[in-house]
């Protein structure tokens, strides 16, 4: 009896004894962070040291003057912002396009998704897969003079055809408030749905077979098949998809609209940020202009988190 409890107690002793593992382990692992540093220094210069920049948004600013001897005015030019007309405007066109840009990129990746994985031939299926893919490759400036050609008025090639095919006059696409949301819209899908259709058909390849022949088995159609399994499969990653977008969801695109408009369709046209770029560095307003794009980094931000919180609670999704 005291041979097992000498025992039990030297286990004891030796369990309390026992170092734990540094599991961060700095001296093994410190070439891998001196590698992260540069990432971490251009990081905090050129995210985080801009931020600085932010007390503008706050002051009557004056670039002669500086930071410390321009005159605070608080809260006045948020006021100014929600009171001014061209402001709520711009808001209302940013929130229209992001939310329709949200849906369609949802919508058109996950059909063109369902059909090309009903495609057998493997061949036709990757060619196909890097055609609509290619352009996500492209920048807006290219893409942008490519548009402003083919929906020219005058020789653009969507005129040439719908002109005479319905005898009617042509159609200045990028100049009339009418359609320009209509391109905005669809030149958009058309770049960036290759790249989300790969993500989707991931998740279809990711599909246990057997529930495909089972199903088969139970006499259920290619159809059934794909209502009954392979989008209540696909759920998960259509929910994390799109309630991340929602932390974008005042990023109408920069890039595609600073390319495409022009004062003609600045009524629907419009966005936060362009606003910014032609009030701040244009017209020279830099404080109004950071109150503005304040503004919608602090939406941003609430829509992330939101959109962070419901990928988890909905589909257990989550980065850290």
């Amino acid at each position: 009896m005291n041979l097992q409890t000498g025992t039990v107690k030297k286990q004891v002793i030796t369990t309390k004894t026992k170092t734990p593992k540094n599991k961060w382990n700095l001296k093994k692992n410190w070439p891998l962070h001196l590698l992260l540093l540069p990432a971490v220094i251009i990081a905090i210069i050129f995210q985080y040291g801009p931020m600085v920049g932010l007390v503008m948004a706050f002051q009557n600013y004056k670039p002669w003057l500086g930071f410390i001897n321009s005159p605070w005015v608080g809260l006045e030019h948020f006021r100014t912002m929600l009171e001014y007309p061209d402001a709520k405007q711009v808001i209302w066109n940013t929130l229209v396009i992001a939310v329709l840009k949200i849906i369609f990129q949802l919508i058109v990746p996950i059909t063109f998704a369902l059909l090309l994985n009903e495609v057998y031939k493997m061949t036709f299926k990757r060619t196909v897969q890097t055609i609509v893919y290619l352009p996500h490759f492209l920048s807006w400036v290219i893409l942008g003079g490519i548009l402003i050609d083919m929906l020219s008025p005058e020789g653009g090639l969507i005129n040439n055809i719908l002109v005479p095919l319905l005898h009617i006059e042509p159609i200045f696409f990028l100049g009339d408030n009418t359609w320009f949301r209509f391109v905005v819209i669809v030149s958009d899908i058309w770049k960036e749905f290759g790249f989300n259709t790969i993500v989707f058909l991931a998740a279809i390849t990711s599909i246990n077979p057997n529930m495909y022949e089972a199903a088969l088995m139970d006499g259920a159609n290619r159809w059934k098949q794909t209502i009954y399994i392979t989008l209540p499969a696909m759920l998960p990653i259509i929910i994390v998809v799109g309630t991340l977008s929602l932390g974008g969801i005042l990023n109408a695109g920069f890039d595609q609209i600073f390319n495409l408009y022009n004062p003609l369709v600045y009524e629907t046209g419009d966005i936060i940020d362009t606003y910014v770029y032609r009030v701040g560095l244009q017209n020279g307003d830099f404080s109004y202009a950071t109150a503005v794009g304040l503004f919608r980094s602090l939406i941003s931000f609430v829509l992330v988190v939101v959109g962070y919180w419901l990928a988890y609670k909905i589909a257990k999704y989550r980065i850290f």
